[in-house]
């Protein structure tokens, strides 16, 4: 079952391959999701503002809030006070 250096062979195979499995799983599901993109894309919708609210939706609230507490400060800091903000 092991071998001279301790390593349990037949566990580690098992971690070996439950790890090929994922990462395939991991790939089949990026594939579909660049798919949904470029079918958003194809109806018209921007793929760069749909990344954005994917990202958004992510956080919190108070997280968010906080980004962009932070992002005006430093457009502010820049002279770039009128830019758009993350909402947009």
């Amino acid at each position: 079952m092991s071998d001279p250096g301790g390593v349990a062979a037949d566990q580690l195979r098992a971690f070996v391959e439950r790890i090929e499995r994922l990462e395939e799983e991991k790939k089949v599901i990026s594939d579909d999701i660049k798919d949904v993109y470029a079918e958003a894309k194809g109806n018209g919708y921007d793929v760069k503002i749909l990344r954005k609210v994917v990202s958004l939706r992510k956080k919190q609230p108070h997280e968010r809030e906080e980004e962009e507490a932070v992002l005006d400060l430093y457009l502010h800091a820049l002279g770039m006070a009128g830019a758009p903000t993350i909402d947009g």
